[in-house]
């Protein structure tokens, strides 16, 4: 297939038509910078093929900012010999023309047979896509995809597969072929609808499998149930004999009746217990009264003794008291002196205080007559400058000038002066050379001698004793010339009155004296912002506060005692040094005296004590009933001892009864008993609901012919069981088909593979000699096998470098190309930007390569960089001299 022209209409970048024609039979190679339309015109080639043309999603194919274009594309094309042309318009009065070796198609029609002819497809609906692209997406590389082979390969597999079948022969095509294809999906599909793709059971077989499985969990549980029934059968009748046995005998009751025996001894002991627990509650509170009764004989004892303890302990608080009262008054004194002390060193240091407060109000009522003196003379600078500042802004503003209307009036100037200029060259010369004597009038003005007079306007010349002379200047230029010098003056002259000078020159020299009075204004204003920052407002208030606060500190130290009046006095520090020791001092002598006002209650409190103890003792021994109450508390204490033997000897006693009746066995017999009691009628009462959840099961089961179905069950697993052995004989058979099927494949595969492994090799020694590069069942490139020193090297064609794989990427498409050319297919290859990555050796390779396929192919290549593709042996064709020549 030979590509001989290319037209464009109204296709993308493209608005006016593109013409491309005289397209070589080899290589063609297209040249042009970035946006210049080299993948546009691919992308027309490809729209015109791929896309329907009644399709209207194609609106990329409008050139930018046109809703209204209608795409077309011609191509014209040979085939076998034979002329075919296509004609394709889009998304506005679509149509799709082809005339096929004399054959007229129209439509659909000719859009399907151009894709039974190049081996690509059409999508249902919408935009094509690469995987309908067939061939055609083989062999036509988009810019930057030209490493990307193997889905390409594998969206045209079918038509490759077709041609291989074709090349190799009738027989081994019927093998390849599809209706081989069909046998194996058939296969396939049958095989899957009983097995996965890893041979695990699936669909019936599964289903059936499963079935197997439950019907024989049924069986089981069915097994189950009535092994069950049997058990509850034989355990029903066990109960009933135990239940007469038990019933007969009632065993608990024996064990309420030792219970009940346990009980009353239990009573009896408790009853011993709790006189027990009297007896000892007595005997203490016995103790307890002997205790008192003791302590009372002994206070008698020594009463007598302690009554001359008080009269000591008296005698000493008396003395303690008396020297206390001594030391009054030498605390008194010392507190008087502290306290002295203290209020003259407050007076010294707030004197000190005020005098440094002087002394700082003095010196801050100095520095601010310095600020005032400072800012009277600054605010007088300030004032002179900003009176000379608003007279140079009077000045300026009278002088100011209109940059834009002076720059008008400067271009009018000029204007004028090329006019005057122009005047001079187009304007009737009027020479004269006059005898002595001899005078001529123009327009009025004498002439006379020699000279010449530019005439721009119709003149009247006077010649004294002729007549007069009427000169009209001749052409339109100069009446043209005329008319724009009065309107350039008429505009020079309303400019010159709107500024209110005379000329230009007065107009440049007042434009002057304002910058000159702009740049003082600046000057000025420099001075007095160094002078005011903030303003001449803001430094006159300065002043005013300076002023007020100036004022304030000589009012304030007027009111303030005088220096001479404070000589002598300390500094602050040593004022306050001496107020803390005089403030110490006082804090002791304040201590001294509360210490000593405490002492002196101290001791007036135990002399009043010690006196009102001497004098309770004092009177209890002499009080008359006493030896009476002596008498009393020893025969008390008597009685009680004889009280605390009898409580002894019967607790004693009470005891040894305690402890041989053994109260907590008692109490364990009387919980062993009745527990043993409830056990026994909670274990008959257990029984009898056993018995009866028996019975009713019983009579269920009888009732839903457990026996029944469980041979039912049998019967259906047996079937199940036969289905499923038949579905996996069959999976089977069709594993080991479908295995035979692929192997036979697998070896006309082999067979298939060699013509398009010779064409590699063809172009594979080229680029890397001795290399080997495999290829799948599905005709896609596989591993590269490159030779090394001691061995081989294998890597994947993902493994390599970018450009490395961008170049096994064309010299396959090269193969295909080759392989569908020798099974009678047309081809056409287009590069589109393609082999930018390679280096200078590699490049030089690849133009070998591409020099030897365009022997048998014809190649369109699009590239930004020519020179790199000089050694191809053909011109580069510009895409801009293309544009420009159609």
């Amino acid at each position: 297939m030979k590509l001989s022209r290319i037209r464009l209409d109204q296709f993308q970048q493209f608005r006016t038509p593109l013409e491309v024609d005289d397209l070589a039979e080899g290589i063609n190679l297209f040249a042009g910078p970035n946006e210049s339309g080299k993948s546009t015109l691919v992308r027309a080639i490809r729209a015109a093929f791929f896309e329907r043309h009644r399709s209207t999603s194609l609106t990329e194919l409008q050139p930018w900012g046109d809703s209204s274009a209608a795409p077309e594309i011609t191509l014209a094309f040979t085939w076998q010999g034979q002329e075919w042309q296509l004609d394709k318009r889009f998304l506005r009065r679509q149509r799709c023309d082809l005339v096929a070796a004399g054959e007229q198609l129209n439509g659909d029609e000719a859009e399907e047979r151009l894709a039974e002819l190049l081996g690509y497809q059409f999508p249902g609906r919408g935009a094509s896509k690469a995987e309908h692209w067939g061939i055609p997406g083989l062999l036509w590389v988009e810019q930057g995809a030209g490493q990307e082979v193997r889905d390409p390969v594998g969206h045209a597999g079918e038509h490759l597969q077709s041609a291989l079948a074709g090349s190799l022969g009738e027989a081994l095509g019927e093998v390849t072929s599809s209706s081989g294809d069909a046998l194996i999906r058939q296969v396939e599909g049958e095989r899957a609808r009983l097995l996965t793709a890893t041979g695990r059971p699936s669909g019936e077989l599964r289903d059936t499998q499963q079935a197997c499985s439950s019907l024989q969990d049924d069986l089981e549980q069915l097994e189950e149930e009535v092994r069950g029934y049997q058990a509850s059968v034989d355990r029903l009748g066990e109960l009933r004999q135990q239940q007469q046995e038990i019933d007969a005998t009632r065993p608990w009751e024996a064990q309420q009746e030792k219970a009940g025996e346990a009980a009353k001894q239990l009573e009896a002991v408790e009853q011993l217990q709790q006189q027990q627990a009297q007896a000892r509650r007595d005997l203490e509170a016995n103790q307890r009264q002997q205790g008192l009764y003791r302590q009372q004989l002994q206070d008698f004892e020594t009463q007598a003794a302690q009554l001359g303890k008080r009269q000591k302990e008296k005698e000493d608080a008396q003395r303690r008291l008396e020297a206390c009262q001594a030391g009054g008054a030498s605390v008194q004194h010392h507190l008087s002196v502290a306290t002295t002390a203290y209020e003259r060193a407050t007076t010294r240091l707030q004197a000190a205080h005020q005098r440094d407060h002087r002394r700082s109000r003095q010196a801050e009522h100095e520095r601010l007559a310095k600020e005032v003196t400072q800012l009277a003379g600054t605010l007088a600078k300030a004032r002179q400058l900003r009176d000379e500042l608003q007279e140079l802004a009077v000045e300026h503003q009278a002088q100011a000038v209109d940059d834009q209307v002076l720059g008008e009036l400067r271009k009018r100037d000029a204007e004028l002066g090329k006019l005057a200029v122009q005047q001079q060259t187009l304007a009737t010369r009027l020479g004269y050379s006059l005898e002595a004597g001899q005078r001529l009038e123009l327009d009025g003005q004498a002439l006379s001698g020699e000279g010449e007079a530019l005439l721009l306007e119709e003149a009247e010349l006077s010649i004294p004793g002729v007549g007069k002379l009427t000169i009209q200047p001749g052409g339109t230029d100069v009446a043209d010339l005329l008319r724009r010098q009065q309107r350039l003056e008429s505009e020079r002259d309303a400019l010159l009155q709107q500024l209110g000078v005379d000329d230009l020159a007065a107009a440049e020299a007042r434009a002057r004296r304002a910058g000159e009075l702009e740049q003082a204004q600046q000057r000025t204003r420099a001075r007095l912002e160094g002078l005011a920052p903030d303003g001449v407002d803001t430094l006159e208030r300065q002043h005013r506060l300076a002023v007020q606060g100036r004022d304030q500190l000589a009012a304030e130290l007027a009111e303030l005692p005088q220096a001479e009046e404070q000589d002598g006095l300390p500094s602050v520090a040593q004022a306050q040094s001496e107020l803390d020791g005089a403030g110490e001092a006082l804090k002791a002598a304040e201590q001294a005296e509360r210490e000593h006002r405490q002492a002196l209650s101290l001791a007036e409190q135990a002399l009043a004590t010690a006196e009102t103890e001497w004098q309770r003792l004092h009177d209890e021994l002499n009080a008359p009933d006493r030896q009476q109450r002596q008498r009393e508390a020893r025969d008390a204490l008597t009685d009680l001892r004889a009280a605390e033997e009898q409580l002894t000897t019967s607790l004693q006693e009470r005891q040894h009864q305690i402890d041989a009746a053994n109260p907590e066995l008692l109490a364990q017999d009387v919980k062993r008993f009745s527990q043993a009691a409830e056990a026994m009628q909670r274990h008959a009462q257990e029984r009898d609901a056993e018995i009866t959840r028996l019975r009713i099961r019983l009579e269920t089961l009888g009732a839903n012919g457990l026996e029944e179905r469980r041979d039912e069950a049998q019967g259906q697993l047996a079937a199940q069981q036969r289905r499923r052995e038949q579905l996996e004989r069959r999976a089977a058979a069709l594993d080991l088909l479908l295995t035979l099927l692929k192997e036979q494949r697998r070896e006309v595969t082999v067979r298939l593979q060699a013509p398009l492994q010779k064409h590699l090799n063809r172009y594979l020694k080229l680029l890397f000699p001795g290399a080997e590069l495999t290829v799948d069942e599905a005709l896609k490139p596989g591993m590269l096998i490159r030779p090394e020193a001691g061995g081989e090297e294998r890597g994947d064609l993902e493994a390599l470098s970018f450009g490395a794989r961008e170049q096994m990427g064309l010299i396959s498409r090269l193969a295909y190309a080759d392989l569908l050319q020798e099974a009678g297919r047309p081809t056409l290859i287009i590069l589109d930007d393609a082999l930018v990555h390679c280096d200078r050796a590699r490049r030089e390779q690849m133009a070998r390569i591409l020099f030897d396929a365009a022997q048998r192919h014809q190649i369109l290549m699009f590239t930004c960089h020519p020179e790199n593709w000089q050694e191809l042996g053909v011109a580069p064709r510009e895409l801009r001299t293309l544009k420009e020549a159609t």
